[in-house]
């Protein structure tokens, strides 16, 4: 298996997991709010990272070098393979992860985790992920 392939596995998995904590109904049910906040803030941190990478890697099989999540997601959008109207939704996303990163205020981390469990967020990385599966599997990664 190829890195291409591997990291968009990864992120698929990590998708995965994070849908199973926003959508699910037993898990949230069975953790103390302050505990669901941390680990759906590190989940969803974990899948933006795997975004970002496997949108890294698509772009490097083509020929394109980005070496930054902001600088990939600018890429993947001119290539088609980040939606534009998702290009807002995963620019906010952008500014959620960098605060979550940096968070230090329970009331604060709430309203953030929050903001990062609503379904567009769950769409939009949904949509990358279709993009970037179809990309490999039309074989358009190596253009």
């Amino acid at each position: 298996m190829d890195r291409v392939q591997r990291s968009i596995e990864k992120f698929e998995g990590a998708l995965g997991k994070f849908r199973e904590l926003v959508e699910g109904s037993l898990l949230p049910s069975l953790l103390r709010e302050d505990i669901l906040v941390e680990v759906g803030s590190k989940r969803f941190e974990y899948t933006y990272e795997a975004m970002w990478k496997a949108l890294k890697e698509v772009l490097r099989s083509r020929g394109i070098e980005c070496y930054s999540p902001k600088g990939c997601l600018q890429e993947g959008l001119k290539e088609g393979l980040v939606p534009e109207e998702w290009e807002e939704t995963l620019a906010q996303m952008v500014k959620l992860r960098n605060e979550l990163v940096h968070i230090y205020d329970e009331e604060r981390a709430r309203r953030l985790y929050k903001e990062i469990s609503r379904t567009q967020v769950l769409q939009a990385f949904q949509r990358v992920l279709d993009n970037l599966k179809k990309a490999i599997a039309t074989g358009e990664e190596e253009k």
